[in-house]
């Protein structure tokens, strides 16, 4: 295999602790075919989906080997040991060929072209993809990784994490998690000689977080009472107050992300600020960014840079990526591959232009396609809109999709129906939708009403109160006067 300059062989060790060695022919032979058939859940990557690509077993043996090697790494920055590592590896034999079938999936250009990939390469494709996994299922997640492709119960495992010294809570999680939960648990609550508790933990209760949240954070990740109070938790708290973060504001960005105190400032979080702010990131948003999704800056640079490159891809400037970042932080959460892409190509089917989209409502692509997207369309299209039609109200209004179409979208459009307005006002005001019906639409059209007068739609509830109190008199001046 070629090593990457990007990362060292220290970086990356197999399971067992030694270095990894491993040589690739880089000659594909026809006559041995190998891929992978799992598939999770909704990534979207199944191995039969997947063009058949050729690989030798030596290839995907070494492809394997890697896959473990990047999984264990993950897994020990999420505070597991050595021992627990490798021992996850060896119980997560499916999820290994996953991995590699993600790879495949990724990169089947390369493979079409008898290209290997570099060990970086690999690490690229795979630790934002864990990523999003962590982000998804948190301290499950090594559940998840041995039980695939069978996902664990979330709740059942939820519950062994609150209630560790239950049996039947022990038998439905990873023992051995449980057991460093429970020490992490102690390590919270342990009294000193003088009969105070820890002092990263009374720093903390100082802070403004109260006992249970630190030992709610500690469930969740349990390396977080084993954090330096001097050099990880104090320049972490002063990083974010000097970013502008009010010291009101810190319990929260701690409680929702823990994981930002294991986050080395020097190394990961002032370079990934850099590169954001070259992109257009406004610098003194940091606080507002941090404060909206404090995991924003616990991703790997691999992650946002994917996130990044995706955005070019679809056709958005420098300036107006930082805008999206600034405004959208959470997109970086969002997979390239099985959330964005897709996303994209849909409404680029209905021949929406992606970036304008992206601009204006990133959050758009953090929805269900099945669930969410797909039912708002075949909703509209019942009602009689055109596909032409549909396409220019996405256009007009990108949070279009964001509204619940039960609770939101249908009880306004009944109460169109009794507006007495054209459905073409609708195409040219889709912004009807993101109005309160009860606190705006109702009170608005029950004044126009007792007026006697009629009322562009968009002039009804766009207008500020005087403004819409003018534009009544006037039309009701002007309906006298005619």
């Amino acid at each position: 295999m070629r090593a990457s300059s990007g990362i060292g062989s220290s970086q990356l060790r197999s399971p067992a602790g030694g270095p990894f060695s491993i040589s690739r022919n880089q000659v594909y032979f026809p006559g041995k075919v190998s891929f992978c058939r799992a598939k999770f859940a909704e990534s979207g990557v199944d191995g039969l989906s997947i063009s058949l690509r050729v690989v030798p077993p030596s290839l995907l043996a070494a492809e394997k080997e890697e896959a473990k090697a990047v999984l264990s790494l993950f897994l020990k920055k999420q505070g597991l040991s050595n021992a627990v590592a490798a021992r996850t590896i060896n119980k997560s034999e499916l999820f290994i060929d996953h991995l590699v079938s993600r790879l495949h999936s990724v990169h089947k250009s390369r493979y079409l072209v008898g290209r290997e990939l570099t060990t970086l390469e690999i690490r690229d494709a795979l630790i934002p993809y864990l990523e999003t996994l962590f982000e998804e299922h948190g301290d499950i997640l090594v559940d998840v990784v041995e039980n695939f492709p069978n996902q664990p119960d979330k709740e059942i495992s939820e519950a062994a994490v609150s209630s560790s010294s239950s049996t039947s809570s022990s038998s439905s999680s990873n023992p051995t998690l449980d057991s460093k939960r429970t020490k992490a648990m102690a390590r919270v609550t342990e009294v000193g000689p003088a009969g105070e508790l820890p002092p990263n933990i009374l720093y903390l209760l100082d802070l403004g977080l109260e006992l249970d949240q630190i030992k709610a954070m500690t469930r969740r990740f349990p390396a977080f009472p084993y954090y330096s109070l001097e050099g990880k938790i104090m320049p972490v708290v002063q990083f974010l107050l000097d970013l502008g973060v009010p010291k009101s504001g810190i319990p929260i960005i701690l409680y929702k992300r823990p994981q930002l105190c294991g986050v080395s400032l020097s190394e990961n979080i002032i370079p990934t600020m850099a590169f954001l702010e070259n992109l257009g990131v406004d610098k003194k948003q940091w606080a507002k960014v941090i404060h909206r999704f404090p995991a924003f800056l616990t991703y790997s640079r691999q992650k946002v840079k994917a996130t990044v490159d995706f955005l070019k891809e679809m056709g958005l400037s420098s300036e107006s990526i930082g805008k999206v970042l600034t405004r959208c932080p959470n997109i970086i959460s969002y997979s390239v591959e099985d959330k964005l892409r897709p996303t994209a190509e849909y409404f680029r089917s209905l021949g929406v232009d992606v970036a304008i989209l992206l601009h204006r409502s990133p959050p758009t692509f953090g929805l269900s396609i099945e669930a969410n997207i797909k039912p708002i369309t075949e909703f509209f299209l019942e009602k009689g809109f055109g596909i032409d039609e549909v396409r220019t109200m996405i256009s007009r209004y990108g949070p279009l999709y964001t509204f619940s179409l039960a609770e939101s979208l249908e009880p306004k459009w009944e109460f169109f129906l009794t507006m007495d307005y054209p459905r073409t006002e609708l195409v040219k005001f889709p912004q009807y939708f993101g109005y309160s019906l009860e606190e705006r639409i109702k009170p608005r059209c029950a004044i126009v009403r007792e007026s006697g007068v009629r009322l562009l739609l968009n002039q009804v509830l766009s207008l500020s109160e005087s403004e819409f109190v003018k534009a009544l008199k006037r039309k009701m001046k002007k309906m006298h006067d005619g």
